[in-house]
């Protein structure tokens, strides 16, 4: 049974509350260590559905546009702002200080018709998209805290009960963590038909 979309709207909505988020970590030890405080965590953690980056390109010789040819003593500062392809951006904050620490995790769930290299390249994109500098578009409530990127970013893969094995398998042998969900709103909206099924 392949993933349906209403099973990757689900999770992408679930995630895009902080709770939720950090309940996503505690199934992977190594990243619910990072969390900088489980006693403040609504305060720790920032969660971001389909974040926007803004990628600074650094100096850049300026040309002109109509003969295209370079002028040397010219630099331009220019900036961009991208959608990343990973699905949610989990930012580490320090509860007391309130800045943006250096922990970036980026969530990747399986989406529909997704092949093992799309869902892969989609990490490799966002590997080089952020080897540049950027700062985080932040949502409202959290502009007053420093966006700057980190140089640590570290990859989650959500992936379904129905996302096929050899999915599965690569990302295992690619040494890339995944947590296998089952989207509770499609469970209990399941559970609530079969109940109101007229019985034969």
């Amino acid at each position: 049974m392949p993933v349906k979309k209403s099973d990757y709207e689900v999770l992408l909505a679930e995630y895009s509350n902080h709770q939720a988020a950090i309940a996503l970590l505690k199934q992977h030890r190594p990243y619910m260590e990072m969390i900088p405080s489980m006693r403040r965590p609504e305060e720790s953690v920032i969660a971001i559905p389909l974040p926007v980056v803004r990628l600074r390109n650094g100096e850049t010789k300026a040309t002109s546009s109509a003969s295209g040819s370079v002028y040397p003593n010219a630099i331009a500062q220019g900036s961009e702002a991208n959608c990343l392809p990973c699905d949610i951006a989990i930012l580490m904050c320090d509860p007391e200080w309130k800045i943006k620490m250096g922990v970036e995790i980026l969530v990747f769930i399986h989406r529909p018709q997704e092949d093992f290299s799309d869902l892969l390249m989609r990490w490799r994109h966002t590997q080089v998209l952020l080897e540049k500098d950027y700062e985080w578009l932040m949502p409202h409530r959290y502009q007053h805290i420093l966006s700057e990127g980190s140089e640590k970013i570290y990859p989650l893969f959500v992936v379904f009960d129905e996302t096929p094995d050899r999915i599965k398998r690569g990302l295992l042998g690619a040494c890339l963590p995944l947590v296998i969900q089952t989207p509770v709103e499609i469970v209990e909206e399941e559970e609530q038909e079969s109940l109101s099924m007229p019985e034969g």
